[in-house]
């Protein structure tokens, strides 16, 4: 078991007494680097957290799976076709914060239970779709003790325009020409800009997690290697 799961793991027995005085779960949010395996990790501290001497009710979902629908992910990418950001899923601005505010909402509550959405990347040729809310996808039975939701954008912030600008013309600039990146993939100034407005909805999302995970090193779970890099708070 990676050193990081008993480290993550413990934290959140830790913050627990945050939430069960108001009788609901504890709600962490798991950030990371895309392929430093959070999907994996988030399952670890599940089972860790489930078994004794815990025995939590912990439930799992990925910030993926508020994705848009596809329909709304082509008008986005229709309405904005100079921004090659989105063209496709993954970035602040293709997912949709009212329904993930909703599902959050309904665990808080800690009353009923909640169906989770499901995104599926295979359809339309890899491009996805968002399944139906109907009663088919997998249900979060009340009540629960942790709500863990994992994505690598979980807890960003809008920065303000003249940080933004400042990074595009310092660190980012550099980071281009080290990689040979062209504006065609990457976007311009204005794209960026773009992208930044948008998070300032899932601020609202953000608020309602007690507890903020940060995989901060991309490594490789394989022939026992660990996480090392953690931040919580």
């Amino acid at each position: 078991m990676p050193a990081s799961v008993q480290h993550i793991s413990s934290h959140i027995v830790e913050q627990l007494g945050t939430a069960t005085a108001t009788e609901r779960p504890l709600l962490v949010a798991l950030q990371g680097p895309q392929g430093s395996g959070k999907s994996y990790l988030s399952g670890l501290v599940q089972s860790v957290l489930s078994k004794p001497p815990h025995s939590l009710r912990v439930a799992v979902l990925s910030i993926d799976d508020i994705y848009h629908t596809h329909a709304d992910l082509k008008l986005l990418a229709e309405n904005n076709p100079r921004n090659p950001l989105w063209k496709g899923r993954g970035q602040p601005g293709t997912h949709d914060v009212g329904l993930g505010i909703r599902v959050l909402q309904a665990l808080r509550q800690n009353k009923d239970a909640v169906e989770i959405p499901r995104f599926e990347k295979s359809l339309f040729h890899g491009e996805g779709d968002r399944l139906p809310l109907d009663g088919t996808g997998p249900i979060i039975v009340a009540p629960t003790d942790v709500v863990i939701m994992e994505g690598w954008c979980m807890g960003f912030y809008p920065i303000s325009s003249s940080e933004l600008k400042q990074r595009w013309n310092d660190d980012w600039l550099s980071q281009r020409e080290l990689l040979q990146l062209s504006e065609h993939i990457t976007g311009n100034l204005e794209c960026i800009q773009a992208v930044n407005e948008k998070l300032q909805s899932y601020v609202d999302l953000w608020s309602f997690f007690d507890v903020f995970v940060q995989v901060r090193q991309l490594v490789h779970f394989i022939g026992g290697a660990n996480l090392d890099v953690i931040s919580l708070s």
